[in-house]
């Protein structure tokens, strides 16, 4: 018997898109229950969505503490959760603070972790998990020791979300206990990043990405004005952020964010495999680079050799035109 418990992220109101395809992909493993543990402020709100996507019932803690503390009160939460629902199975988004709060989770339940999963199934009740490891260069299929509880995190975007007409789930409280240990870091204050109407990189369909080849700061205006026009989001390479051209929350790479859109469009990045391992599992990339030899052709679905100045404009403007 397997049973399945997803920490869902949210923003107050309802799930976020990453953890509506978590559902959906648990609720293909066949496993014999999928269920939810939301956490947070508006944690009852976003709980009444995760249903549609496959979860038959929702763990909420909806309490303020969740935000205001460091990670700890989350653990706790997630532990109850994990006590009353029995789950052997925890899928969770893989991004930094899902993975704090995991971790510290899995080492009170001795259990075992396996981060950045682009594909998990069910094979003879355990939970095998599909990474890819050394910067892209390997796959590896892993699953944790039998008998201890899997944690899995799953990559953005690494499936898709499917949602069930008129399927709800039943909302049950949790009574979450804190100790001094879980208050002892607070938040003092929260700042919110000006995404100028953009979606969040990590969650985004499509990105159009900057790097050393723009060569100014300057240079991201035009690939703004292209990431506006698709609705995408915009990154960047770690020379650029390095370089004080871009935000250093929007670098890809090894060292920064990892993503996996439909479309990825690199203008004046070379592809260095630091740089790939970010963003070498999107479906489709496009790569635009005056250099023929650039490492990301070897991994683009189209490449475009050329000077991005003087190809993106025209690109720009047949975007605007078939959205008119």
């Amino acid at each position: 018997m397997t049973e399945i418990l997803v920490l869902v992220d949210h923003d107050g109101t309802s799930p976020k898109k990453v953890s509506n395809q978590i559902l959906t992909a648990a609720g293909g493993l066949g496993a014999d229950a999928v269920t939810a543990a939301v956490f947070g402020k508006g944690a009852s709100e976003a709980a009444a969505g995760v249903g549609a996507y496959g979860a038959s019932k929702a763990w909420v803690w909806d309490a303020s503490e969740a935000d205001e503390y460091d990670t700890e009160p989350r653990v706790a939460a997630l532990t109850a959760a994990l006590e009353a629902s029995g789950a052997d199975v925890v899928l969770y988004p893989a991004e930094p603070f899902a993975s704090d709060v995991v971790a510290r989770t899995a080492v009170r339940c001795n259990g075992g972790v396996i981060g950045d999963a682009s594909e998990v199934e069910l094979s003879d009740g355990e939970v095998v998990a599909t990474k890819q490891i050394f910067g892209g260069d390997m796959v590896s299929r892993c699953k944790v020791k039998a008998g201890r509880t899997a944690f899995v995190g799953i990559k953005p975007n690494a499936y898709s979300a499917e949602a069930q007409d008129g399927a709800t789930a039943e909302i049950v409280a949790l009574d979450v206990e804190l100790d001094d240990r879980a208050t002892r870091v607070k938040v003092t204050e929260v700042v919110e990043e000006d995404a100028g109407g953009r979606p969040e990189m990590t969650e985004a369909s499509m990105i159009v990405a900057g790097g050393r080849g723009l060569g100014d700061a300057k240079g991201f205006e035009l690939v703004e004005e292209l990431a506006d026009a698709l609705g995408a989001a915009v990154g960047a390479s770690r020379a650029a952020t390095d370089a004080g051209w871009y935000p250093h929350q929007h670098q890809i790479g090894q060292t920064g964010k990892t993503v996996a859109p439909q479309l990825y469009i690199g203008a004046g990045i070379s592809g260095a495999i630091q740089h790939r391992a970010g963003m070498q599992t999107s479906q489709r990339i496009v790569a635009i680079n005056k250099d023929a030899e650039a490492p990301i052709f070897s991994i683009a679905d189209l490449g475009v050799v050329g000077d991005l100045y003087t190809v993106l404009p025209p690109l720009v403007e047949a975007v605007k035109k078939r959205r008119q």
